[in-house]
């Protein structure tokens, strides 16, 4: 069975035999959670580093009137808070959207992993950047883009995650997240998500049914969002 989460790494940097073993080892053993289990929550010690298996999570926020917002999804290979238990609590919660698979890495374990690995710590250092970046699309799709428009490029933004990690291919994805779920990382309403995806399905740019989404027209769902896949950063210069 293929480790997603090795051969995420293996994308940013030419990690050795070793290595590869080293990081399939300390995930070796990863607990089954169900959908909308929270993995950590606000307001928790910081612990061990999540990895994502098998499944998709995200991360929330809870506003003090009960509205949430979601600030990204975690899909099968991601890792998540390398350096937050620097920190004395979490700031937000990590829930599960779908059945998962999720190995814990202790704090020390990966510590002494990075400290004797320099690849391992060169790709995790350079993962972690490519989320924070990830992060700075969503703020500017959230500020700047129309509800529509900050629809389509989340699309494109999870259908081309989704195939780099090898979960989906290339016209279309398994999306296993409700309206609610869309709706709390779009910042809008379940109706107001509801009749922005009616729109692209009817512009005949994506078809989405039964948690499945097909990119129709890529070309012209990137233009309408002004989509630029640059942020995921799909390989870096490689060591040499």
């Amino acid at each position: 069975m293929v480790n997603r989460f090795v051969a995420k790494l293996r994308e940013f940097v030419e990690l050795t035999d070793k290595e590869c073993k080293t990081l399939a080892r300390v995930t070796s053993n990863p607990r089954d959670y169900k959908p909308r289990q929270d993995l950590i929550r606000e307001g928790d010690q910081p612990g061990p580093v999540f990895v994502m298996l098998e499944g998709w999570a995200f991360r929330y926020k809870v506003l003090p009137n009960g509205s949430r917002q979601i600030m990204a999804f975690m899909m099968p290979g991601d890792a998540c808070d390398l350096n937050v238990g620097m920190l004395a609590t979490m700031d937000h919660s990590i829930q599960t959207a779908t059945s998962a698979q999720v190995a814990t890495i202790s704090r020390q374990v990966m510590d002494e992993m990075m400290d004797a690995h320099s690849g391992i710590a060169r790709a995790m250092y350079i993962a972690q950047l490519v989320d924070e970046s990830t992060l700075r699309a969503w703020i500017v799709s959230l500020g700047r883009r129309s509800s529509a428009e900050r629809a389509a490029h989340l699309l494109l933004e999870l259908h081309i995650r989704a195939v780099r990690t090898g979960v989906a291919g290339q016209d279309g994805m398994e999306l296993p997240l409700s309206q609610q779920i869309l709706a709390d990382a779009l910042g809008m309403s379940t109706v107001h998500i509801n009749r922005v995806l009616q729109e692209l399905r009817q512009s005949g740019a994506i078809a989405l049914q039964r948690g499945v989404l097909h990119i129709r027209d890529a070309a012209a769902l990137t233009k309408f969002s002004g989509f630029d896949e640059g942020y995921l950063h799909r390989r870096l210069q490689k060591q040499g």
